[in-house]
């Protein structure tokens, strides 16, 4: 049953809604009496003009055109109540009788009786009611994300320092459209469960959500930790990148996401979005980890040897410099390095491969192993050539 109160309640907006229909068609008589009085004013405006006139006070041609004036305004109000005067003044009561007992009937009882028809056939008439506290200590429902927040919530609010549940609630805030919240509770859970790439690199992620897509200097810091703690973290690289972009240093941009593509397998779903960016800034896309990248090899050498001396070394030199632009991009490519590194030994050009030999060092110079194999293969190079001028 419903409660005294509520049916007052209900029986109040009903009585407000039915003023404010009935309301405007009760002002037929003011309007009128409004006419009335604009007429009275511009009897006295006239007095008073002509007074002013004969006392001296206003000149006879300024006299002459505010009373033209003024007897304008006057026939314009007089016409209108002559209009509304022709018509039958017992019909007119009649009409505005009937509009308003129509009126009255449906604001009255129309708009209830629909109302209330309306949520019997809509609305759920039998269900009970639940309030939030009782939604709170009920048992758990999985489809009301809202309500199972809430109790993360709760439960933090009373144990602060459980960092699995600040892990848990930032994706799902991030879900929600709450980056701001995902952010900060990305931030307890490093303070609490300590720095990992993955929790500094998702914090970053939600404070550029959370920014419209700029990546802000907190938002680049978390990034940049990321990658201090896991050089080979994709979203984080992908990130710096874009932030470099949008700082307007498309060329740093251009070598970040031309080194992520370069360890970026050939199937990994983000590929394509890192090789949209790098395009749009004017990058070239390296092969992938696995395929065979564009540039000489020993068999595209050896075929050459059919050729003429001329015709030999305009194709060799050309994918020479294709492999060297492609470098230039994405230098985090050790056996690209080495192909080029051979490939300038064929063509006698010793400078070159000595640059070559110089930028992948700079490249490489903390990692051990590339190191290494760029050694031998300078050890290899030295050798050949050293045999080439004895011979």
């Amino acid at each position: 049953m419903i409660s005294l109160s509520l049916f007052a309640a209900f029986a109040l907006m009903t009585a407000i809604a039915a003023f404010a229909v009935l309301w405007p068609l009760s002002r037929t008589r003011a309007a009128q009496a409004a006419r009335e009085a604009d007429l009275a004013v511009y009897r006295d405006q006239l007095a008073e003009i002509a007074r002013d006139a004969k006392s001296g006070r206003l000149p006879k041609a300024e006299a002459e055109a505010a009373r033209i004036e003024v007897a304008r305004r006057m026939l314009a109000a007089d016409s209108a109540r002559e209009t509304a005067s022709t018509e039958d003044p017992a019909r007119i009561t009649r009409q505005t009788t009937w509009r308003r007992r129509m009126a009255a009937v449906f604001a009255l009882l129309f708009v209830p009786v629909f109302a209330v028809g309306l949520y019997g056939m809509l609305g759920s008439p039998r269900l009970p009611g639940a309030p939030l506290a009782e939604r709170l200590t009920a048992a758990p429902d999985r489809g009301d994300v809202a309500i199972l927040v809430r109790r993360v919530e709760e439960h933090l609010q009373k144990t602060p320092n459980d960092g699995a549940g600040y892990e848990i609630l930032a994706p799902v805030y991030l879900r929600m459209g709450r980056p701001e919240d995902a952010a900060r509770a990305y931030a307890e859970a490093i303070r609490i469960l300590g720095p990992s790439a993955l929790r500094h690199s998702s914090r970053g992620e939600a404070l550029v959500i959370a920014s419209d897509g700029l990546v802000t200097a907190d938002a680049a810091r978390a990034f940049a930790d990321a990658l201090a703690l896991d050089p080979n973290e994709p979203r984080s690289a992908y990130f710096l990148g874009l932030a470099a972009e949008q700082d307007g240093r498309a060329a740093d941009a251009a070598r970040i996401w031309g080194q992520l593509l370069a360890r970026t397998p050939a199937d990994a779903p983000y590929r394509p979005v890192v090789a949209a960016a790098l395009a749009r800034v004017g990058g070239t896309a390296p092969a992938a980890p696995g395929v065979a990248a564009p540039g000489p090899g020993a068999a595209d050498v050896a075929a050459a040897a059919a050729l003429s001396s001329d015709e030999r070394n305009a194709m060799v030199r050309g994918m020479v410099d294709r492999l060297a632009q492609r470098l230039d991009s994405a230098p985090d490519d050790i056996e690209g390095w080495l192909r080029l590194v051979r490939a300038y030994g064929v063509l006698g050009d010793k400078d070159k491969a000595a640059e070559a030999l110089k930028k992948a060092r700079a490249t490489f110079k903390d990692n051990a192993e590339a190191l290494g194999r760029l050694d031998a293969a300078e050890k290899e190079l030295a050798a050949k050539t050293g045999a080439g001028e004895k011979g």
